[in-house]
């Protein structure tokens, strides 16, 4: 199927901590957005973008980024800036109704099975997203730490990436998003109107957020191997 990846990775880390952005973090040996690009590029897609902030020197050293598909746009300070400088890249080069993912940077342990699932829902107009059912209990906490409420956690989903747009769709709804803080694709698609369909993911698809993941996805990643 002919469509594009976003890789938004400008951030910084600031909850991760340490002077090396996380995305640039050894995992097994490797940095962690290589083992993210190697699992998206199997799906060979037309191109993808990886959005990096400006003067971005680990980029810049990076090896693995030869592939003749990986094209760089540089980013902002907040995600939406960076996927809109994604898309803005791949104007006159995809056509409204292609699909476009875009993926965390950070989710090194996406497998080429959820990416294919993901892909063969692109007939959905108000895209797709990755995501598992909610399994913890969750309780609403005011500000002095004080359980408030015992939220219910039904129908709820907690979302991943990648996430399916079409790059038309993607671009206007992030267009029509201005400065709200929308803090992911499908975010901004239901904004605008759109309902994006849920593909059931897996559990080890984990976000690289503090400095404990990174320890687990080094386990997941080695698993995935022997499985």
């Amino acid at each position: 199927m002919r469509h594009w990846i976003v890789v938004p990775a400008a951030g910084s880390g600031r909850r991760f901590g340490g002077g090396v952005p996380k995305q640039y973090l050894e995992l097994g040996g490797r940095p962690v957005i290589i083992h993210a690009l190697e699992r998206l590029l199997c799906s060979n897609p037309v191109a993808l973008v990886v959005v990096v902030a400006p003067g971005d020197e680990y980029w810049q050293r990076l090896a693995g980024r030869d592939d003749p598909r990986i094209l760089t746009a540089v980013g902002g300070a907040e995600r939406i800036d960076s996927v809109r400088a994604g898309l803005a890249l791949l104007a006159g080069r995809a056509a409204p109704e292609d699909p476009v993912l875009v993926h965390d940077a950070v989710r090194p342990c996406v497998t080429p099975d959820d990416i294919r699932a993901l892909l063969a829902a692109a007939d959905h107009p108000g895209g797709a997203v990755l995501a598992v059912p909610v399994a913890d209990t969750l309780k609403r906490v005011d500000t002095t730490g004080r359980v408030t409420a015992t939220e219910s956690r039904a129908g709820l989903w907690a979302a991943q990436t990648p996430q399916l747009c079409r790059y038309g769709a993607l671009v206007a709804a992030l267009a029509g998003a201005g400065g709200a803080a929308i803090t992911d694709e499908a975010a901004a698609l239901e904004a605008a109107g759109h309902h994006p369909r849920v593909v059931p993911g897996r559990r080890d698809n984990i976000k690289i957020t503090w400095p404990a993941d990174l320890a687990l996805a080094a386990a997941i990643l080695a698993a995935q191997e022997r499985a």
